[in-house]
């Protein structure tokens, strides 16, 4: 019988594009990385105010041992993923070209767990709240929200917790493996959740192109011993980007729209990637917090891709070297379509990191741009329905009011509009800067 809390089919989505998925190792088993000899802790790997370190240079630090602690509410504290020695404590540059402290620890190989680990007790809500807090938790699927101030909810009319699994950029497979390889730990989550925070129901989104994964989820949440009140449902979402979008997933998943400014709470929606919540219930077993992660390594100059499970803060040269890259032209952190082009390998994998793509020469070329023609191709694919090819206009004349008007800080930065754009032109970075400007002015 159907549940008319649920969706029979996902909720049709304006604009996006179709790419080609490149899926390459999506049966791909994870590989451990052999400890690396250092680790690079930066103290921004969260969206928020950076960390302060809490350890001096000279200090022996353990696997899991806290060594910086968050300096406001949106924040996450930063744990250490090796045992060693804190070398020492110096700027790093990160890939989006701001300077942040870093904690560089010299690893003794030994991967001594700290005595302070311990897994949490969780009676109520407040309990996980705080959980998630002190393991570190961010969005892992890319954005690097800090978990607990997403999951802080106060209304009594956040009914639906939506778990995101679309995983909808090229060549990254990292949640889809998660999936395969640890199912019951994400169902775990889902169920604590449910319990806690007294959902009406959960949605689990998954692209259709990942059959084995909705497969397994599915068997899983449909189960009455699980799921007896049948408040956990896997939705099959058309394979389309940016479907994973926690915007986009909203609506797909329950045809609610997030006004400008306004937060997923706002329209009673808490979304949570598939592997953040996976490793929420790893957490509340053992106690470990976020030292680790996999990374999907591919792209066509990579020989032998592949899904890794990287200590955080390990270089990105480390990675390379384990999976024999040595010959690209360019390196980009996460997907190629809103990933950041790395030319500096010595820096470090971020929590929220969960792809290196590697590409050749002729792949990471950039083209150069021509003249607009006014195609409109831009407009027609926006999924926020916004017209970047005026907003670009209007930021190039510094038109405060007008890019206020065409509701520029809606953009999510997707990057539809540079891909299907016939003149080559940067339309997602003319975006990024259309929006800087906005909020530079009403600085002033």
């Amino acid at each position: 019988m159907d549940n008319p809390l649920f969706p029979k089919k996902p909720y049709r989505l304006f604009g996006g594009v179709r790419v080609a998925h490149n899926k390459n190792t999506s049966q791909s088993q994870t590989v451990t990385l052999p400890v690396p000899d250092e680790v690079i802790l930066p103290m921004s790997q969260h969206i928020g105010k950076p960390c302060s370190p809490c350890v001096n240079v000279g200090d022996k630090v353990y696997v899991g041992q806290k060594i910086a602690e968050a300096t406001s509410f949106v924040a996450s504290p930063i744990h250490s993923s090796v045992s060693g020695t804190v070398k020492k404590i110096d700027k790093i540059r990160m890939p989006n070209g701001e300077k942040c402290d870093a904690v560089f620890i010299e690893s003794d190989g030994l991967q001594e767990l700290s005595p302070e680990i311990s897994p949490p007790v969780i009676k109520t809500k407040e309990d996980l709240i705080d959980a998630v807090k002190n393991s570190g938790a961010v969005g892992l699927g890319g954005a690097g929200f800090p978990t607990h101030v997403k999951i802080n909810v106060t209304s009594d009319k956040v009914d639906t917790l939506i778990v995101n699994a679309a995983e909808c950029e090229p060549y990254i497979t990292s949640d889809h493996r998660e999936i395969i390889e640890n199912s019951w730990n994400i169902m775990s989550g889902v169920y604590t959740f449910l319990e806690l925070f007294g959902f009406k129901r959960v949605i689990i989104g998954v692209e259709e192109n990942k059959p084995d994964a909705i497969e397994l989820l599915t068997n899983i949440a449909e189960s009455s011993t699980n799921d007896p009140h049948d408040k956990v449902k896997v939705l099959k979402l058309k394979t389309r980007y940016p479907q994973g979008a926690e915007k986009m997933l909203i609506y797909a998943c329950t045809k609610r729209v997030v006004p400008e400014g306004k937060l997923p709470l706002d329209v009673g929606c808490v979304v949570m990637n598939v592997t953040t919540l996976s490793f929420i219930a790893h957490y509340l077993k053992t106690g470990i917090p976020l030292i680790s992660r996999r990374i999907t390594v591919d792209g066509n100059g990579v020989e032998n891709p592949r899904n890794l499970l990287v200590p955080i803060g390990t270089p990105i040269k480390k990675v390379l070297e384990f999976c024999n890259v040595t010959d690209f032209k360019k390196l980009i952190m996460g997907g190629p379509m809103m990933g950041v082009a790395v030319s500096d390998l010595s820096l470090p994998v971020l929590k929220q990191n969960n792809a290196l793509i590697a590409f050749d020469e002729k792949a990471g070329e950039t083209p150069e741009e021509s003249d607009c023609i006014r195609c409109g191709r831009c407009v027609y694919r926006c999924p926020m329905k916004l017209h970047p090819v005026n907003i670009a206009k209007a930021a190039d004349q510094k038109d405060f009011d007008t890019l206020e008007r065409l509701k520029v800080n809606s953009c999510i930065e997707c990057g539809c509009c540079t891909y299907v754009c016939p003149a080559y032109r940067y339309m997602t970075q003319r975006m990024r800067l259309a929006k800087s400007l906005l909020r530079e002015s009403k600085q002033k």
